[in-house]
């Protein structure tokens, strides 16, 4: 059994990947070719924003926008400690500050009432992360924002095709970053990810910025980095997005089910907010006591699992400098300990369904 099928997705659209791919190779626009046009033109319309730009992974997406805006050392943006590291990554890379505030432990995203007091004379920005494929309460947060002089920056890694309230995650506040790592709702064949702006100008600099600083060939108003994403990604993502409104209606069904079928067992499964039209479940996570020998009860039943997140950021020996110490996150400490992903992917029937929460059953008890 496979943790995310990919496998099974290719054969689908295998006729559509390939002629995608092979228009690249006959056109020979390996790189900022047509293809990365096109896809940055369909996914913005997708999710109601005026400009996207296709860049080399997720953190070059949530990299990217800090660079353009000029965030450096002395600066404080404030996020959350129960994350990919990448988060609060790029937030170090700049020299800025990253200021964690806890979890919600309904949802694991942003608990939104902490973010005032963490608000300083240095804070820059607010980076929630709308983890596990739930947006984040995104107009609370820019509420916040807008009172204090702050810019919003969605880290929607794990939430492209999320709706909240109607809107699509990386449509819902100033800047939105995604990644198409293959294991993610919409992925590509490598790495890859996609910034979305509303702000023409800083669109402007990030585009320079992405490649090399570069306004036109050789002219270079910024300093730069190499941000692009391969047409071939592109094509590759374009042939699999005709089908992504479809495969995000069936995670959804699919992340439901899973919830209905666990009901009696003593395990806590992702709570779906009132805001919340419809989670893209980039991980179906589960929390259960003793997560570790049920992890590997699974396992040894043909069942793969996997954790995200076994240590929090602030617990990590890279960020021992901010000098947090255990206790200071207890809810992202408390989910840690206890989450464990199942199984997650649209191409998982109802009958494999029904045989992990069988083997999990088991394994609970």
């Amino acid at each position: 059994m496979d943790f995310i099928d990919l496998k099974s997705q290719y054969r689908a659209y295998r006729s559509e990947i390939d002629r995608r791919i092979q228009n690249v190779l006959d056109g020979a626009g390996f790189i900022l070719g047509k293809e990365n046009r096109e896809l940055e033109e369909k996914l913005a319309a997708y999710v109601g924003a005026k400009y996207a730009l296709a860049v080399g992974s997720g953190t070059d997406a949530l990299l990217l926008p800090l660079l353009a805006m000029g965030i450096h050392s002395g600066d404080e943006i404030i996020t959350v400690p129960y994350t990919f590291v990448a988060t609060a990554e790029v937030v170090s890379f700049v020299g800025a500050k990253p200021v964690f505030v806890d979890i919600d432990e309904k949802n694991y995203n942003m608990d939104v009432s902490q973010i005032e007091s963490k608000i300083t004379s240095k804070t820059k920005g607010i980076i929630p992360v709308s983890l596990y494929g739930q947006a984040a309460d995104m107009d609370a947060i820019n509420n916040i924002a807008k009172k204090h002089g702050l810019w919003v920056l969605e880290d929607a890694c794990q939430s492209f095709g999320a709706i909240y309230k109607g809107r699509k995650s990386c449509g819902l506040s100033d800047l939105a970053a995604t990644s198409f790592f293959p294991s993610k709702p919409l992925g590509c064949y490598g790495d890859g990810g996609m910034v979305f702006a509303n702000d023409e100008e800083l669109f402007r600099k990030m585009k320079s910025i992405h490649n090399q600083g570069q306004t036109e060939r050789y002219i270079h108003k910024y300093v730069g980095l190499n941000m692009r994403l391969d047409s071939l990604q592109c094509a590759v993502l374009l042939a699999k997005f005709e089908h992504f409104e479809e495969e995000a209606e069936k995670r959804f069904a699919i992340g439901r089910l899973y919830s209905e079928l666990m009901s009696g067992l003593p395990v806590i499964t992702p709570t779906l907010e009132s805001y919340t039209g419809r989670s893209v479940f980039a991980q179906f996570s589960i929390r259960v006591k003793n997560r570790d020998e049920v992890s590997k009860k699974l396992n040894a039943s043909g069942i793969p699992t996997a954790v995200h997140y076994p240590i929090p950021i602030h617990l990590q020996q890279a960020y021992s400098y901010l000098g947090y110490k255990m206790s200071d996150f207890p809810v992202s400490e408390r989910v840690s300990s206890e989450i464990m992903s199942l199984p997650m992917h649209p191409f998982l029937d109802e009958a494999t369904m029904k045989e992990i929460v069988g083997k999990l059953g088991e394994a609970l008890r």
